[in-house]
């Protein structure tokens, strides 16, 4: 119930100051206009130094966001594309390691890992 009265005096504030600032610009005079080599001037004065551009999403740490959502999509396309086989792949997988190719695949999982930032 507080929470109900709360959001309502918030509404009801937001829409005094509303109120309030259109009754301001609707008062405010517009400034009478002198020579043209005036207005140039302070026109001139008045600009000031175009403020740097802000990148859209900057990378922070060591993650990159446009690398993460690629991945992440990339990784849900293919679940949705190989639901039904997921189970058998990795039963193939399993085949694999424990077939005679297997001391192969581990040689190159170690190698992969010794790369690897992250410790398994």
């Amino acid at each position: 119930m507080a929470a109900r009265k709360k959001k309502t005096a918030k509404k009801a504030t937001k829409k005094a100051k509303r109120a309030v600032s259109k009754a301001k610009k609707a008062t405010k005079k517009t400034p009478k206009r002198g020579p043209k080599k005036a207005q140039k001037k302070t026109k001139a004065a008045a600009k000031k130094a175009p403020a740097p551009k802000k990148s859209a999403r900057k990378t922070k740490g060591e993650g990159d966001y446009a690398a993460s959502r690629a991945f992440l999509k990339d990784q849900s396309s293919f679940v949705g594309k190989n639901k039904a086989k997921i189970s058998g792949l990795g039963k193939e997988a399993e085949k694999a390691l424990e077939g005679p190719e297997g001391a192969e695949l581990r040689e190159a999982e170690a190698a992969a890992a010794a790369r690897s930032r992250d410790t398994f």
